[in-house]
């Protein structure tokens, strides 16, 4: 599966998890951000958190991204397989994040 597929795939979960699940729905209401995900030996992608759904998934930067991820494709794949913890990814430097501790937080909620 590509990155590009496997990124729509987690869109796809995570949107439909948010609507089986009320009290995400709730914790995530009110919030709005643009996530840009950078693979340092792929492409850069954005998606954007609007009323507690991931949309528009797109290639390329995002013009203001309130959240940005960065990694490599191998990492990229281990987090999404759980062979790699996030925990462990940001201590071992194979990943990045830049945005605030709640945003931070986010990104366990979209693997």
């Amino acid at each position: 599966m590509t990155v590009e597929e496997t990124l729509a795939s987690l869109v796809d979960r995570f949107n439909r998890h948010a609507e089986r699940n009320p009290g995400m729905a709730e914790e995530l209401d009110g919030l709005s951000r643009t996530i840009q995900i950078s693979l340092t030996d792929g492409e850069t992608y954005a998606v954007d958190l609007a009323k507690g759904r991931l949309r528009n998934l797109r290639t390329g930067s995002a013009d203001r991204a309130d959240v940005r991820i960065t990694t490599d494709v191998g990492t990229f794949h281990a987090l999404v397989q759980k062979d790699i913890g996030p925990m462990k990814a940001l201590v071992t430097r194979k990943l990045s994040i830049e945005g605030s501790i709640e945003d931070k937080l986010l990104f366990r909620k979209l693997l």
